[in-house]
């Protein structure tokens, strides 16, 4: 499984708003140029991260963009799902007839509990992580908890 380049850039845009928490806002081509991805690309992910909640859009003079909530309470799985919709692995996952081998499958049943293992490995991981580089400890810890 890779996720898209469209969600990975869109947690490198989150990530480089949680950098400018407490600055007041930024606006989408600042934090374009400071990420090194394309002002249109940015500006496509805003659109997608703030009807997610995840940013928030200040108009007038002293505008720009700010994170929804607390670096603390937004996950990667939460960037993730603003971009690509839910995690699902497969389409047994969240669609009632997944395939041709439906009948017969012994995988079906297990698909939602391998789901909800990403989805929750994803969804330990703030933007407070990613906003200091990973210490040996949290790679184990994680190491430990995917075990």
């Amino acid at each position: 499984m890779r996720l898209s380049n469209l969600a990975d850039y869109a947690v490198i845009t989150m990530s480089q708003a949680a950098a400018h928490c407490g600055d007041g806002r930024v606006s989408a081509a600042e934090l374009a140029s400071e990420s090194g991805l394309p002002v249109p690309t940015v500006q496509r992910l805003v659109s997608k991260l703030t009807s997610a909640g995840l940013l928030r859009s200040v108009r007038g003079a002293k505008g720009g963009l700010q994170l929804g909530r607390p670096a603390a309470a937004i996950t990667v799985a939460d960037i993730v799902e603003a971009v690509e919709g839910p995690i699902a692995l497969t389409a047994c996952v969240d669609d009632a007839a997944c395939c041709d081998y439906e009948a017969g499958c012994r995988m079906k049943s297990h698909w939602p509990i391998i789901n909800s293992a990403l989805r929750g490995a994803l969804a330990g991981i703030t933007l407070d992580h990613l906003r200091t580089p990973p210490s040996a400890a949290l790679h184990t810890r994680f190491k430990e908890e995917v075990a």
